[in-house]
């Protein structure tokens, strides 16, 4: 019969069908379909596209800023942005941007310092500049920075905050923090959720009743509250690294439970099918049946739930910093930036210093969109 089938079976050489008329997309692997359907998604890939520029932009935050984010300015405390300009005050084009001086005044009423452009001095924009020293990546040491203006002069493109440091430098510095802790809260989410999800799923009877439970009383208490209390019970005299990746772990302490749910979800369905059944048959061990069947077919839901969660592991640390029990000074986050704009008068007088929450709420979409792409390309039924 097998004979038969193979006989009557046309081949496409025989029928006059030559192989590239073969559709394209018959040849390609579940990866490649799934990358494919994602770069249809404009807005997946003009969020990823903004997230590289912004990863771009932290990791050569040194080069970029010609001030370092410590560095205390007190002649300019809450200058203004100081904008490149082309055309002077008298209607004057320059073909090299500039920057005028700048002129300060105590209030007296107010005991308040007053910045002024001071338009009899013009401070021309050079790139390439030499300038304090540092580490680029942390390995190459080098002191050329993007654009600087020569002394007496500054350029502050984003203003400075309540001690006259440099607010580019300081949004910056912290974005390294705020967009990493994501990815560390994150890959730890992924450990504990799909590893024991997946235990849970395939092993059921009391393994399962047991972690179900657990993930049950952990999301039964209040995110925030919980975040704090556990962020407020670390030692005070703990370096700024340690609290940094203290707060990583305490995040993905509490994010894991739902993607272990999904992920049990996933399982319980794949250790019905008949390939496990087989691979079982075939006397294949527990552990070979969940990692060369379970986990490879959950992987891409898996991507999909771990890229929709880092959003929420930078708001989470930009909350804790905000509220001081987060990341800690010397090191700054988009969250302890937000602390200098906690009242409404100092946003009204100051509106530079809410810059940091535009790059949250851009971070946070542009990893939303990315998400919800990832998710539709990953769905096996979308068009």
């Amino acid at each position: 019969m097998s004979e038969q089938a193979v006989e009557i079976t046309p081949r496409l050489e025989d029928v006059g069908v030559e192989e590239a008329a073969v559709p394209e997309v018959g040849r390609m692997s579940l990866w490649q379909l799934t990358w494919r359907r994602f770069l249809r998604n404009r807005l997946a890939v003009g969020g990823g596209i903004v997230l590289i520029i912004l990863y771009i932009l932290v990791i050569l935050a040194d080069f970029l800023s010609p001030y370092d984010h410590l560095t205390i300015w007190e002649d300019y405390i809450f200058l203004p942005p100081q904008w490149p300009r082309f055309i002077d005050n008298e209607g004057n084009f320059h073909l090299r941007p500039f920057v005028y001086g700048v002129e300060t005044t105590l209030d007296m009423e107010r005991l308040e310092w007053i910045h002024k452009p001071d338009y009899d001095k013009k401070y021309p924009i050079y790139f390439f500049v030499h300038g304090r020293p540092y580490k680029l990546f942390g390995l190459i040491e080098t002191d050329i920075h993007l654009f600087g203006v020569e002394e007496p002069g500054t350029i502050f493109l984003l203003g400075t905050d309540r001690v006259g440091r440099d607010m580019l430098a300081r949004i910056l510095k912290g974005g390294r923090v705020s967009l990493t802790v994501g990815l560390v809260g994150v890959s730890l989410t992924i450990f504990f959720g799909s590893a024991l999800g997946t235990a849970s799923g395939y092993f059921g009877g009391m393994t399962d009743t047991i972690m179900q439970r657990i993930i049950e009383l952990l999301m039964s208490f209040p995110t925030i509250p919980l975040w704090a209390a556990l962020a407020a019970a670390l030692p005070p005299d703990w370096s700024t690294v340690k609290r940094y990746f203290a707060i990583s772990l305490i995040l993905s302490l509490v994010g894991w439970t739902g993607l272990a749910r999904q992920v049990r979800a996933k399982v319980l369905a794949y250790r019905e099918m008949d390939y496990t059944s087989a691979a079982r048959a075939a006397g294949a061990s527990d552990w070979r049946i969940i990692f060369v069947h379970m986990l490879p077919n959950a992987l891409s839901h898996i991507i999909v739930v771990a890229t929709l969660s880092i959003p929420g592991m930078i708001l989470a640390e930009t909350a804790l910093s905000f509220l001081g029990l987060g990341i800690q000074p010397p090191m700054v986050s988009w969250g302890v930036l937000l602390q200098d704009a906690q009242t409404v008068s100092v946003v009204v007088q100051h509106p530079w210093l809410m810059i940091p929450g535009i790059f949250v709420i851009i971070a946070v979409l542009c990893f939303n969109f990315v998400g919800d792409g990832l998710r539709d390309a990953a769905d096996p039924f979308a068009i």
